[in-house]
C-alpha cells in the first residue's frame, strides 16, 4: 500500500489544492483532494487487467470549485431534499436556501466541496487512507450547532474503497452525509451506461411528487420498472410511463434497503457486460438513492475532454432518504447535541471472473 501526496493545482490566491493517491498491491488506486474532500479518480481493472477511470470528474480547480453535478463530492450537513426548504429542531425553525424549486437540495448553495478540508494520510498493513476534516460553524448553511466533521477514505488490498462519515454538534441539528460520486464502470469517457446493469437489494422505494418531494409511501417495487431485486440493465425499463420515471425523468429516486437498521450489509451491484468490471456497495445506512445521471450536460469538460452528457454515469447515494426531517415514518437524521454521527459505506471492485 502506499500513499502520494501531489499539487493538483491552485486557488486564485496561490493556496495549494493537494492531491492524496491511494494505491494498493493490486494497483488499484484511488485520488482525492483537499478542496471539498472530493474523490476526484478511480482506477480499476477490467476482466483483461486493463485499467480505467470509473468516476466522472475534472482536471482543474476551477471545475471543482463550481462542479455543478457534484461530482465525487461528499455531501452535508443534510444530503438530498428537504421539502420547503425549511426544518424545524427543537420547536425552532431554521430557514434553508431554496435552491431547487421550492426545496433545499444537497444543503446548498454553500457546499462543502467549494470549501478547503484539513488532510491526514496514514499507511497501516493491507490498506491506506486520508482522513479530512472540516469545521462547520453554528447557522452554516442554516444549521444550527458547531460542528465538528471527519470524511476517511481507506482503500485495501481487496480492491474496496471505505468511507466513513463523523460528525459531532454542540447543538441539536442534522447530520445526512454522502458521497455523489457518479460511476460508470465502462470507463469515464464511455457515453452510454444503459446497457450496464444494477442490481438492489430493496424491495421498496419512496414515490415522490414533481419536485422530487417523497409522499411519505413506502410503495414495493415488485412488478413495476424500479424492481432491481433481479440484476437487469439500467435501460430496460427507465423508459417506461410509469410515473416515477416520468416525474423524475429516469432513475432518480430512494431505495428502502432490505438489512437491519445500522448492520453493514452488500446492498447494491453494477456489472458492465464488456468489460467485466463489477462494483458492490454495502451501507449500514437505511435508504441510497439510485441516479443514472438523467440531468446531466456539457456544461464544463470533463477529465482528458471528456464530454459528459446526459445518462453518461449513475449514482449510488447512500443515506437517510429525503425530507426524512418532515416524515415521522421515515428513519430520524435528527443529530443531538455532544452525539456521534458515524455511518459507512463501502465501494468494492472487482470483475465478472472473481
Amino acid at each position: 500500500m502506499s500513499v502520494v501526496k501531489d499539487l493538483f493545482g491552485t486557488m486564485s490566491d496561490g493556496t495549494r489544492v493537494e492531491r492524496y493517491t491511494l494505491t494498493n498491491r493490486n494497483g488499484v488506486s484511488a485520488s482525492f483532494i483537499t478542496l471539498g474532500a472530493v474523490w476526484t479518480a478511480m482506477m480499476v481493472p477490467d476482466r483483461k487487467g486493463k485499467f480505467e477511470d470509473v468516476i466522472l470528474g475534472y482536471d482543474s480547480v476551477e471545475s471543482y470549485l463550481t462542479n455543478p453535478p457534484h461530482f465525487g463530492a461528499p455531501i452535508g450537513r443534510n444530503a438530498n431534499r428537504i421539502g420547503g426548504a425549511c426544518v424545524t429542531i427543537d420547536g425552532v425553525d431554521y430557514p434553508l436556501e431554496a435552491n431547487n424549486g421550492p426545496n433545499n437540495l444537497h444543503s446548498g448553495p454553500n457546499y462543502y466541496h467549494s470549501r478547503l478540508w484539513r488532510a491526514e494520510s496514514f499507511e497501516e498493513p493491507g490498506k491506506s487512507g486520508v482522513n479530512f476534516f472540516l469545521e462547520s460553524p453554528h447557522m452554516d448553511q442554516g444549521y444550527p450547532g458547531n460542528a465538528k466533521i471527519q470524511v476517511s477514505y481507506t482503500l485495501d488490498d481487496d480492491n474496496a474503497l471505505k468511507l466513513e462519515y463523523r460528525m459531532v454538534s454542540d447543538r441539536d441539528t442534522i447530520a445526512n452525509f454522502t458521497n455523489h460520486c457518479y460511476f460508470n464502470l465502462a470507463g469515464h469517457k464511455e457515453p452510454d451506461i444503459l446497457k450496464q446493469m444494477v442490481w438492489i437489494d430493496g424491495d421498496f422505494y419512496t414515490p415522490a411528487d414533481a419536485v422530487s418531494i417523497p409522499t411519505g409511501e413506502i410503495a414495493p417495487v415488485a412488478g413495476t420498472p424500479m424492481d432491481f431485486t433481479e440484476m437487469k440493465p439500467i435501460g430496460r425499463d427507465i423508459e417506461e410511463p410509469f410515473e416515477a420515471l416520468v416525474l423524475g425523468n429516469g432513475y432518480d429516486h430512494n431505495w428502502v434497503l432490505n438489512h437491519p437498521a445500522g448492520e453493514l450489509s452488500l446492498s447494491a451491484k453494477a456489472l458492465d457486460p464488456d468489460s467485466g468490471r463489477v462494483m458492490e456497495v454495502y451501507t449500514d445506512l437505511p435508504g441510497m438513492q439510485f441516479y443514472t445521471g438523467n440531468f446531466l450536460s456539457s456544461q464544463l469538460p470533463g477529465k482528458d475532454g471528456a464530454d459528459y452528457g446526459r445518462r453518461h454515469a449513475y449514482c449510488f447515494e447512500t443515506q437517510y432518504y429525503p425530507d426524512a426531517v418532515h416524515k415521522e415514518n421515515f428513519p430520524s437524521p435528527f443529530l443531538k447535541a455532544g452525539e456521534e454521527y458515524h455511518t459507512v459505506t463501502v465501494y468494492r471492485f472487482t470483475t465478472d471472473g472473481q
